[in-house]
């Protein structure tokens, strides 16, 4: 039995409360209209993504490619457990990272805040291991 389904329009307002609780607890800003807008795609179609739902949480998984990493790979975007240390997280990425092998993805890869050892021992469990590449980032405009 499947743990997760895939979101559509119609779960918008569950999303977004889950939304507004992980960026809370991250301590990330939260822009209403900036939300809606990133995520009006991927619960319309398939173009850039999915977004994940499950019994207690959400994920974002987005689509990328990468020579380096072999072709068509996921960034796990966001990742956001209530009531963590119950086992459900490790249940959950499992399922996730074993949906995309069967479609094709060469890797998944995520991002964690520096300061976030919790979420870095979890990841660590889990398979996924630290790279010695830095992201950068900047405005397109």
């Amino acid at each position: 039995m499947s743990l997760i389904h895939r979101a559509v329009p119609a779960d918008f307002s569950a999303l977004d409360e889950l939304v507004r609780e992980f960026y809370a607890i991250d301590g990330h800003h939260y822009a209403e209209k900036a939300v809606a807008d990133a995520l009006a795609p991927l619960l319309g179609g398939d173009d850039f993504g999915e977004v994940l739902l499950f019994d207690s949480g959400y994920a974002v998984v987005t689509w990328g490619y990468s020579i380096e990493s072999g072709g068509r790979h996921a960034l796990l975007d966001e990742f956001y457990v209530r009531n963590r240390g119950r086992g459900v997280g490790g249940k959950v990425i499992e399922e996730i990272c074993a949906r995309y092998a069967t479609l094709g993805i060469s890797r998944m890869i995520l991002e964690t805040e520096r300061h976030n050892d919790r979420a870095r021992a979890f990841y660590t469990r889990h398979g996924f291991r630290a790279e010695q590449s830095t992201w950068f980032s900047r405005t397109a405009r």
